[in-house]
């Protein structure tokens, strides 16, 4: 080969990967996913509480597609439909490569909200490495980088107006008195979480109470009264376990504050949230399906949005309702020795999360992929327990929601009305969303 003709072959070369059309090399499957993974592994070591949790995978994944959006203007501004929006004007560098940027810009903005976002240093360096030595030149990335950092100081700017930081002023939340009220549970009698959630901005809807659920059934000891059977079913069903029902309840279970006691000393239980879960299940979805770079991050951006807006709806009617937890009321009335299977999350009943969360999820997926995806979940394969196979996002949205029955942690009006909250939320949300995923041919990629 002669000297020319090698220059050549170089500059075409590295020019191919730094556009990186939609059928992208095997080294960029999965490279969203992974990012999105390293931002669970830090929540999963500061303990996130699910709502804010679902607010850190929103703005992170936020700040990846908006630089696809400006290096590719064939993508759909999902950020046109949000209530409110910052505008977004910068001065594009010449040569950047934008898929490094959008992963680079993801981890930058969670390692700026995160409390340990400085875990992610090693992350972002890793990343930078690794696109190197794909020939990617170190004035691409240089200049990558810094496109990224200009992008995510406006999301996290953006972010910090969402009322976030101003809830560590607001008066302490007190439980309420009263028969029906939420009241902390053992073993810690944690303080509730998050009380004031329902503050917090959304993206797509107009007000927290929008998707207010159907009304709960009337609180009553009476032992001939509708609420009594509820509590009566979790008793009964909490006593007949099956080994089946079991590990669906613990696998489902996504509770970040479980402690165990060891003698006088208790330790925490670290497990990954319900929205960090479904994340999870996107990104082995996208996998699977083989989706392109910028297809990837379309979906993972999009769930991440409608998990963030959902649990704003369901902590609202949670601390409107403020309706008192199975454990309790068990122990009131019916046996005080009665210990549920899972333990109970640190704040009120109704409605149930796993329900709203997982319904608007399993839309949301089910709307891009398909009604009959099947896949095999290995999220939780991550704090020890066995991956489990599902015919649809619907088969799993539906086992995570009867799970918390079997946990003894919901009553099923809770659970079901979940469920229809969380539906009528995607409903909502994805006349917002692109109508569906992009062709390669679509995506004009120079």
């Amino acid at each position: 080969m002669k000297p020319a003709f090698t220059l050549f072959f170089v500059i075409f070369f590295t020019r191919i990967l730094e556009a990186q059309p939609e059928d992208s090399p095997p080294w960029i499957q999965g490279k969203a996913q992974e990012q999105v993974f390293a931002i669970t592994q830090v929540m999963f070591h500061d303990v996130i509480d699910p709502p804010a949790a679902a607010r850190f995978y929103a703005y992170s994944t936020l700040t990846g597609y908006e630089i696809l959006c400006i290096q590719n203007k064939t993508l759909p501004r999902i950020q046109e439909n949000f209530i409110q929006y910052p505008a977004i004007k910068l001065t594009e560098p010449p040569r950047v490569n934008a898929r490094f940027s959008a992963l680079y810009g993801i981890l930058e903005t969670a390692a700026e909200l995160l409390p340990s976002g400085y875990l992610l240093k090693e992350k972002k360096l890793t990343l930078y490495r690794e696109f190197a030595s794909h020939h990617i030149s170190t004035a691409v990335l240089d200049s990558s980088v810094i496109f990224a950092k200009s992008v995510s100081r406006i999301i996290v700017q953006y972010a910090r107006q969402d009322g976030y930081f101003h809830l560590s002023v607001l008066e302490r939340y007190r439980p309420l008195r009263g028969d029906s009220s939420w009241q902390p549970t053992p073993p810690e009698y944690m303080a509730a979480v998050q009380p004031h959630w329902s503050s917090i901005r959304a993206f797509f809807m107009d007000s927290a109470a929008q998707f207010k659920p159907l009304p709960l059934t009337p609180f009553s000891k009476d032992k001939n009264s509708a609420f009594y059977q509820l509590a009566g079913q979790v008793y009964k069903t909490g006593k007949k376990l099956s080994p089946e029902q079991k590990l669906i309840a613990n696998y489902w279970d996504c509770n970040p504050f479980a402690v165990q006691f060891e003698g006088h000393m208790s330790v925490g239980l670290k497990k990954i949230s319900p929205g960090g879960h479904w994340m999870g299940i996107a990104g082995t979805a996208c996998l699977q399906k083989k989706l392109g770079f910028e297809n990837t991050v379309l979906l993972i951006t999009a769930l991440a949005l409608s998990l963030h807006d959902a649990f704003i709806s369901c902590w609202d009617e949670k601390y409107r309702s403020n309706r008192i937890r199975p454990e309790t009321y068990i122990n009131r009335y019916i046996d005080e020795k009665w210990v549920p299977l899972l333990q109970t999350p640190p704040f009120p009943e109704y409605t149930s999360g796993h329900s709203v969360i997982s319904t608007t999820a399993a839309l949301i997926l089910t709307h891009y992929l398909g009604e009959n995806f099947s896949f095999r979940d290995t999220t939780e394969t991550y704090i020890g327990l066995p991956a489990r196979k599902f015919g649809s996002f619907i088969q799993a949205s539906e086992e995570a929601c009867i799970s918390r029955l079997y946990g003894g942690i919901h009553f099923l009006d809770a659970i079901e009305n979940g469920k229809e909250e969380g539906r009528r939320i995607a409903e909502y949300i994805l006349p917002r969303l692109p109508k569906r995923l992009l062709k390669q041919k679509e995506l004009n990629i120079e």
